[in-house]
């Protein structure tokens, strides 16, 4: 039985998860059942370099690798717009995710990293592989949405989401009444940052506002 381009992506991408975790072994993708994987599957992916077998366990070839790379870092990506920037609930971002990891290019996926100010994270938490775009994110391009202490003294931006790990500094960020949808204006950042938020200004380390993304008003 021969797999579809997207059902090899699947399994590719199957693999490259479960790498994430552990390790991955021919017992594990026996248990795919979408696309059904099967030992003639197993060997026939083998036999086309998208991966090789040491000892019962699966690791991704060069080539495979580049594959199950670029496919997680177009859904983690499109996962992080979704949600983000469009506001779409869990399930219908999971299931267009799954739809445009096949079709995005590099090109495209540079673009959305870009305007997103380049993720470390999805919104599960999940590490996105970075691109290009990433490398040269440091030189003069300028990403629609940055780290609120990034802003300059007199700037306004709208609050667009807040990605820690921290549960403690969310609360207190939350306390504080940074969140998203807010309008922050930054007064100052050095040499402390202060900022103004409704009608509160706040003074805060400059290192917990990097956890909260914003989008620059022009002009502004």
């Amino acid at each position: 039985m021969l797999l579809t381009k997207e059902e090899i992506d699947e399994v590719l991408e199957s693999i490259w998860c479960g790498k994430e975790i552990g390790s991955v072994k021919r017992s594990d993708l026996l248990k795919i059942e979408t696309p059904k994987v099967t030992e003639r599957v197993i060997d026939r992916l083998i036999d086309d370099d998208f991966m090789f077998e040491v000892r019962d366990e699966i690791n991704l070839t060069q080539k495979g690798e580049e594959i199950a790379r670029k496919l997680i870092r177009a859904h983690r990506l499109a996962e992080r717009l979704f949600t983000d920037v469009m506001e779409i609930g869990d399930e219908p971002m999971e299931e267009t995710a799954c739809s445009l990891e096949h079709c995005l290019s590099h090109e495209a996926l540079d673009a959305i990293c870009t305007l997103l100010g380049h993720p470390r994270e999805c919104p599960h938490g999940r590490h996105i592989p970075p691109g290009a775009c990433c490398k040269r994110a440091e030189q003069n391009i300028q990403p629609v949405i940055m780290p609120l202490n990034r802003l300059k003294s007199g700037e306004t931006a709208r609050i667009v989401y807040v990605s820690t790990k921290h549960h403690s500094r969310l609360d207190r960020l939350t306390d504080l009444g940074i969140t998203p949808g807010e309008v922050v204006k930054v007064h100052q950042t050095y040499p402390a940052f202060v900022l103004k938020v409704g009608e509160t200004d706040l003074a805060i380390d400059p290192e917990v506002l990097d956890d909260v993304y914003v989008r620059k008003n022009n002009g502004k």
